[in-house]
Protein backbone atom coordinates (compact mmCIF):
# COMPACT_ATOMS: atom_id res chain seq x y z
CA UNK A 1 0.00 0.00 0.00
CA UNK A 2 1.21 3.48 -0.84
CA UNK A 3 2.13 6.09 1.77
CA UNK A 4 1.49 9.84 1.73
CA UNK A 5 3.60 12.48 3.49
CA UNK A 6 2.33 15.98 4.29
CA UNK A 7 4.17 19.14 5.30
CA UNK A 8 2.58 22.23 6.78
CA UNK A 9 1.98 24.46 9.75
CA UNK A 10 1.56 22.28 12.85
CA UNK A 11 -1.39 24.11 14.38
CA UNK A 12 -3.83 23.07 17.06
CA UNK A 13 -7.33 24.29 16.22
CA UNK A 14 -9.37 25.84 19.01
CA UNK A 15 -12.92 25.84 17.66
CA UNK A 16 -15.75 27.97 18.99
CA UNK A 17 -19.32 28.16 17.67
CA UNK A 18 -20.31 31.82 18.10
CA UNK A 19 -23.98 32.82 18.41
CA UNK A 20 -23.86 35.91 16.16
CA UNK A 21 -21.50 37.87 13.93
CA UNK A 22 -21.44 40.90 16.23
CA UNK A 23 -18.63 39.07 18.02
CA UNK A 24 -16.55 39.41 14.86
CA UNK A 25 -17.43 43.09 14.41
CA UNK A 26 -16.48 43.89 17.99
CA UNK A 27 -13.06 42.35 17.39
CA UNK A 28 -12.67 44.03 13.95
CA UNK A 29 -12.39 40.61 12.28
CA UNK A 30 -13.36 40.10 8.64
CA UNK A 31 -15.92 37.30 8.46
CA UNK A 32 -14.55 34.34 6.53
CA UNK A 33 -11.02 35.70 6.56
CA UNK A 34 -7.75 34.42 7.98
CA UNK A 35 -5.80 36.84 10.12
CA UNK A 36 -2.31 36.26 11.52
CA UNK A 37 -2.13 37.43 15.11
CA UNK A 38 0.53 37.98 17.76
CA UNK A 39 0.46 36.93 21.40
CA UNK A 40 -1.29 40.10 22.60
CA UNK A 41 -4.02 39.90 19.95
CA UNK A 42 -4.50 36.22 20.72
CA UNK A 43 -5.09 37.01 24.39
CA UNK A 44 -7.58 39.77 23.48
CA UNK A 45 -9.60 37.44 21.23
CA UNK A 46 -9.55 34.61 23.76
CA UNK A 47 -10.88 36.93 26.47
CA UNK A 48 -13.74 38.10 24.20
CA UNK A 49 -14.92 34.59 23.33
CA UNK A 50 -14.33 32.93 26.70
CA UNK A 51 -18.08 32.36 27.19
CA UNK A 52 -18.23 29.94 24.26
CA UNK A 53 -17.41 26.26 24.62
CA UNK A 54 -14.04 25.29 23.16
CA UNK A 55 -13.08 22.19 21.20
CA UNK A 56 -9.43 21.31 20.45
CA UNK A 57 -8.07 19.26 17.58
CA UNK A 58 -4.90 19.00 15.52
CA UNK A 59 -5.20 21.39 12.62
CA UNK A 60 -3.39 23.09 9.81
CA UNK A 61 -4.27 22.39 6.19
CA UNK A 62 -1.80 19.60 5.36
CA UNK A 63 -2.22 18.04 8.81
CA UNK A 64 -5.99 17.83 8.22
CA UNK A 65 -5.37 16.20 4.84
CA UNK A 66 -3.02 13.58 6.27
CA UNK A 67 -5.40 12.88 9.16
CA UNK A 68 -8.12 12.22 6.60
CA UNK A 69 -5.86 9.92 4.60
CA UNK A 70 -5.03 7.77 7.63
CA UNK A 71 -8.71 7.56 8.58
CA UNK A 72 -9.39 6.31 5.06
CA UNK A 73 -6.99 3.47 5.77
CA UNK A 74 -3.76 4.59 4.11
CA UNK A 75 -0.46 5.27 5.87
CA UNK A 76 0.48 8.92 6.34
CA UNK A 77 3.15 11.06 7.94
CA UNK A 78 3.39 14.75 8.75
CA UNK A 79 6.38 17.13 8.78
CA UNK A 80 6.08 20.24 10.95
CA UNK A 81 7.44 22.06 14.00
CA UNK A 82 5.94 22.47 17.49
CA UNK A 83 7.00 24.02 20.78
CA UNK A 84 8.05 22.16 23.91
CA UNK A 85 4.70 22.81 25.60
CA UNK A 86 1.30 21.29 26.29
CA UNK A 87 -0.13 22.29 22.91
CA UNK A 88 2.87 20.73 21.15
CA UNK A 89 2.41 17.55 23.18
CA UNK A 90 -1.31 17.54 22.34
CA UNK A 91 -0.51 17.89 18.62
CA UNK A 92 1.95 14.99 18.76
CA UNK A 93 -0.31 12.66 20.75
CA UNK A 94 -3.44 13.50 18.74
CA UNK A 95 -1.54 12.84 15.50
CA UNK A 96 -0.47 9.42 16.76
CA UNK A 97 -4.01 8.69 17.96
CA UNK A 98 -5.27 9.41 14.43
CA UNK A 99 -2.70 7.07 12.88
CA UNK A 100 -0.33 9.76 11.60
CA UNK A 101 3.43 9.31 11.88
CA UNK A 102 4.61 12.63 13.38
CA UNK A 103 7.91 13.90 11.97
CA UNK A 104 8.09 16.99 14.14
CA UNK A 105 11.00 19.31 14.90
CA UNK A 106 11.00 21.08 18.27
CA UNK A 107 11.33 24.78 19.08
CA UNK A 108 11.65 26.92 22.20
CA UNK A 109 8.87 29.12 20.77
CA UNK A 110 5.28 28.31 21.89
CA UNK A 111 3.34 25.96 19.61
CA UNK A 112 1.11 27.43 16.95
CA UNK A 113 -2.65 27.49 17.31
CA UNK A 114 -5.62 28.69 15.30
CA UNK A 115 -8.74 30.09 16.93
CA UNK A 116 -11.61 29.23 14.60
CA UNK A 117 -14.78 31.28 15.13
CA UNK A 118 -17.69 29.51 13.44
CA UNK A 119 -20.69 31.71 12.56
CA UNK A 120 -24.29 30.39 12.69
CA UNK A 121 -24.26 30.00 8.86
CA UNK A 122 -21.17 27.76 9.00
CA UNK A 123 -18.69 30.37 7.74
CA UNK A 124 -15.40 30.26 9.63
CA UNK A 125 -13.13 33.13 10.63
CA UNK A 126 -9.59 32.13 11.48
CA UNK A 127 -7.22 33.88 13.88
CA UNK A 128 -3.85 32.20 13.55
CA UNK A 129 -0.91 32.41 15.92
CA UNK A 130 1.83 30.60 14.01
CA UNK A 131 4.40 30.41 16.81
CA UNK A 132 6.76 27.48 16.37
CA UNK A 133 4.91 26.28 13.27
CA UNK A 134 6.37 29.03 11.08
CA UNK A 135 9.93 28.23 12.20
CA UNK A 136 10.06 25.07 10.07
CA UNK A 137 13.00 25.66 7.73
CA UNK A 138 15.00 23.99 5.01
CA UNK A 139 17.65 22.91 7.51
CA UNK A 140 15.04 20.72 9.25
CA UNK A 141 14.59 18.59 6.11
CA UNK A 142 16.58 15.49 5.23
CA UNK A 143 16.21 12.85 2.48
CA UNK A 144 15.36 10.32 5.21
CA UNK A 145 12.10 12.17 5.99
CA UNK A 146 10.82 11.29 2.51
CA UNK A 147 12.04 7.70 2.36
CA UNK A 148 9.28 5.12 1.97
CA UNK A 149 6.62 7.59 0.86
CA UNK A 150 4.98 7.86 -2.57
CA UNK A 151 3.22 11.25 -2.55
CA UNK A 152 4.32 14.50 -0.88
CA UNK A 153 1.53 17.00 -0.14
CA UNK A 154 2.26 20.63 0.75
CA UNK A 155 -0.08 23.33 2.00
CA UNK A 156 0.17 26.68 0.25
CA UNK A 157 0.40 28.56 3.54
CA UNK A 158 4.10 27.64 3.61
CA UNK A 159 5.04 29.32 0.34
CA UNK A 160 6.21 32.52 1.98
CA UNK A 161 9.32 30.48 2.87
CA UNK A 162 10.68 29.95 -0.63
CA UNK A 163 13.83 28.17 0.53
CA UNK A 164 11.80 25.64 2.57
CA UNK A 165 9.45 24.82 -0.30
CA UNK A 166 12.18 24.64 -2.93
CA UNK A 167 14.29 22.35 -0.75
CA UNK A 168 11.31 20.14 0.12
CA UNK A 169 10.14 19.58 -3.45
CA UNK A 170 13.68 18.90 -4.66
CA UNK A 171 14.20 16.28 -1.94
CA UNK A 172 10.80 14.74 -2.66
CA UNK A 173 11.58 14.45 -6.36
CA UNK A 174 15.02 13.00 -5.64
CA UNK A 175 13.34 10.31 -3.55
CA UNK A 176 10.85 9.55 -6.35
CA UNK A 177 7.69 11.06 -4.83
CA UNK A 178 4.87 12.76 -6.71
CA UNK A 179 4.35 16.30 -5.40
CA UNK A 180 0.92 17.74 -4.56
CA UNK A 181 0.14 21.30 -3.48
CA UNK A 182 -3.02 22.91 -2.14
CA UNK A 183 -3.01 26.62 -3.01
CA UNK A 184 -4.59 27.31 0.43
CA UNK A 185 -5.59 30.98 0.10
CA UNK A 186 -6.07 33.46 -2.74
CA UNK A 187 -4.12 36.20 -0.93
CA UNK A 188 -1.17 33.82 -0.47
CA UNK A 189 -1.32 33.05 -4.21
CA UNK A 190 -1.38 36.76 -5.08
CA UNK A 191 1.59 37.51 -2.82
CA UNK A 192 3.77 34.70 -4.20
CA UNK A 193 2.50 34.34 -7.75
CA UNK A 194 5.82 34.17 -9.61
CA UNK A 195 7.29 31.69 -7.14
CA UNK A 196 4.20 29.46 -7.32
CA UNK A 197 4.31 29.41 -11.12
CA UNK A 198 7.98 28.39 -10.95
CA UNK A 199 7.39 25.60 -8.42
CA UNK A 200 4.29 24.21 -10.16
CA UNK A 201 5.96 24.12 -13.57
CA UNK A 202 9.19 22.55 -12.35
CA UNK A 203 8.19 20.22 -9.51
CA UNK A 204 4.45 19.85 -8.86
CA UNK A 205 2.37 16.97 -10.24
CA UNK A 206 -1.02 17.69 -8.60
CA UNK A 207 -2.58 21.11 -7.92
CA UNK A 208 -5.64 21.75 -5.73
CA UNK A 209 -7.24 25.21 -5.90
CA UNK A 210 -10.64 26.68 -5.17
CA UNK A 211 -12.13 29.14 -7.65
CA UNK A 212 -10.71 32.22 -5.90
CA UNK A 213 -7.22 30.72 -5.76
CA UNK A 214 -7.46 29.54 -9.36
CA UNK A 215 -8.50 33.05 -10.41
CA UNK A 216 -5.59 34.58 -8.49
CA UNK A 217 -3.18 32.09 -10.09
CA UNK A 218 -4.40 32.41 -13.69
CA UNK A 219 -6.56 35.53 -13.90
CA UNK A 220 -9.43 33.43 -15.25
CA UNK A 221 -12.68 31.81 -14.14
CA UNK A 222 -12.79 28.08 -13.17
CA UNK A 223 -13.08 26.39 -16.59
CA UNK A 224 -10.32 28.40 -18.25
CA UNK A 225 -8.22 28.37 -15.07
CA UNK A 226 -8.43 24.57 -15.01
CA UNK A 227 -7.12 24.40 -18.58
CA UNK A 228 -4.21 26.72 -17.81
CA UNK A 229 -3.18 24.90 -14.61
CA UNK A 230 -3.45 21.49 -16.30
CA UNK A 231 -0.86 22.61 -18.86
CA UNK A 232 1.63 23.14 -16.02
CA UNK A 233 1.18 19.88 -14.10
CA UNK A 234 -0.09 16.31 -14.38
CA UNK A 235 -3.44 16.76 -12.61
CA UNK A 236 -5.34 20.00 -11.95
CA UNK A 237 -8.31 20.24 -9.59
CA UNK A 238 -10.45 23.36 -9.23
CA UNK A 239 -13.08 23.24 -6.48
CA UNK A 240 -16.16 25.34 -7.16
CA UNK A 241 -18.01 25.15 -3.82
CA UNK A 242 -21.65 24.12 -4.12
CA UNK A 243 -21.08 23.41 -7.82
CA UNK A 244 -18.65 20.58 -7.00
CA UNK A 245 -15.22 20.31 -8.60
CA UNK A 246 -13.46 20.19 -11.96
CA UNK A 247 -10.56 17.85 -12.71
CA UNK A 248 -8.29 17.73 -15.74
CA UNK A 249 -5.31 15.58 -16.70
CA UNK A 250 -3.98 15.81 -20.27
CA UNK A 251 -7.10 15.57 -22.45
CA UNK A 252 -9.31 13.97 -19.79
CA UNK A 253 -11.72 16.34 -18.07
CA UNK A 254 -14.19 15.41 -15.32
CA UNK A 255 -16.90 17.38 -13.52
CA UNK A 256 -17.79 16.10 -10.05
CA UNK A 257 -21.10 16.88 -8.42
CA UNK A 258 -21.01 17.91 -4.75
CA UNK A 259 -22.44 15.71 -2.02
CA UNK A 260 -25.63 17.22 -0.62
CA UNK A 261 -24.84 18.34 2.90
CA UNK A 262 -26.28 20.21 5.87
CA UNK A 263 -23.39 22.64 6.27
CA UNK A 264 -22.63 23.91 9.76
CA UNK A 265 -18.87 24.56 9.44
CA UNK A 266 -16.66 24.67 6.33
CA UNK A 267 -13.44 24.13 8.33
CA UNK A 268 -11.31 21.53 6.58
CA UNK A 269 -13.60 21.03 3.58
CA UNK A 270 -10.85 21.63 1.03
CA UNK A 271 -8.29 19.73 3.10
CA UNK A 272 -10.54 16.67 3.34
CA UNK A 273 -11.37 16.83 -0.37
CA UNK A 274 -7.61 16.48 -0.93
CA UNK A 275 -7.58 13.51 1.49
CA UNK A 276 -10.19 11.68 -0.55
CA UNK A 277 -8.68 12.55 -3.90
CA UNK A 278 -5.11 11.58 -2.96
CA UNK A 279 -6.33 8.38 -1.32
CA UNK A 280 -8.12 7.50 -4.55
CA UNK A 281 -5.12 8.41 -6.67
CA UNK A 282 -2.77 6.32 -4.54
CA UNK A 283 -5.26 3.45 -4.86
CA UNK A 284 -5.01 3.72 -8.68
CA UNK A 285 -8.66 4.73 -9.12
CA UNK A 286 -9.88 6.81 -12.09
CA UNK A 287 -10.00 10.60 -11.88
CA UNK A 288 -13.78 10.43 -11.62
CA UNK A 289 -13.66 8.00 -8.69
CA UNK A 290 -10.94 10.10 -7.00
CA UNK A 291 -13.11 13.20 -7.32
CA UNK A 292 -16.19 11.42 -6.02
CA UNK A 293 -14.29 10.17 -2.96
CA UNK A 294 -13.02 13.71 -2.34
CA UNK A 295 -16.58 15.02 -2.61
CA UNK A 296 -17.92 12.42 -0.16
CA UNK A 297 -15.27 13.13 2.48
CA UNK A 298 -15.52 16.92 2.19
CA UNK A 299 -19.32 16.76 2.11
CA UNK A 300 -19.32 14.95 5.44
CA UNK A 301 -16.83 17.19 7.23
CA UNK A 302 -18.94 20.33 6.68
CA UNK A 303 -21.69 18.70 8.77
CA UNK A 304 -19.54 18.69 11.91
CA UNK A 305 -17.73 21.35 13.91
CA UNK A 306 -14.06 21.28 12.95
CA UNK A 307 -12.10 19.00 10.65
CA UNK A 308 -12.38 15.81 12.72
CA UNK A 309 -15.24 13.35 12.34
CA UNK A 310 -16.60 10.59 14.60
CA UNK A 311 -16.07 6.86 14.09
CA UNK A 312 -19.70 6.56 12.96
CA UNK A 313 -19.21 9.19 10.24
CA UNK A 314 -16.03 7.51 9.01
CA UNK A 315 -17.84 4.16 8.85
CA UNK A 316 -20.50 5.81 6.68
CA UNK A 317 -17.81 7.36 4.48
CA UNK A 318 -16.12 3.97 3.99
CA UNK A 319 -19.45 2.47 2.95
CA UNK A 320 -20.04 5.30 0.46
CA UNK A 321 -16.56 4.79 -0.97
CA UNK A 322 -17.15 1.07 -1.43
CA UNK A 323 -20.28 1.90 -3.46
CA UNK A 324 -18.38 4.49 -5.53
CA UNK A 325 -15.59 2.04 -6.31
CA UNK A 326 -18.13 -0.61 -7.31
CA UNK A 327 -19.81 1.95 -9.56
CA UNK A 328 -23.18 1.92 -7.83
Amino acid sequence: MKRILGMGNALTDILLQIDNDEVLSSLSLLKGGMQLINTERSEEINASVSRFEKKMATGGSASNTINGITRLGMAGGFVGKVGKDDIGLFFTNDSIYNGVEPKLSLSETPSGCCTVLVSPDGERTLCTYLGAACELEAADLTPELFAGYDIFHIEGYLVQNHDLIRTAVKLAKQEGLKVSIDMASYNVVEAHLDFLHEIVREYVDIVFANEEEARAYTGHEPEQALNIISEQCEIAIVKVGKEGSLIKSNNEKVRIKPRKANCIDTTGAGDLYASGFLFGLASNYSLEVCGKIGSVVSGNVVEVLGAKMSEEVWESIHEDIREIVLGR
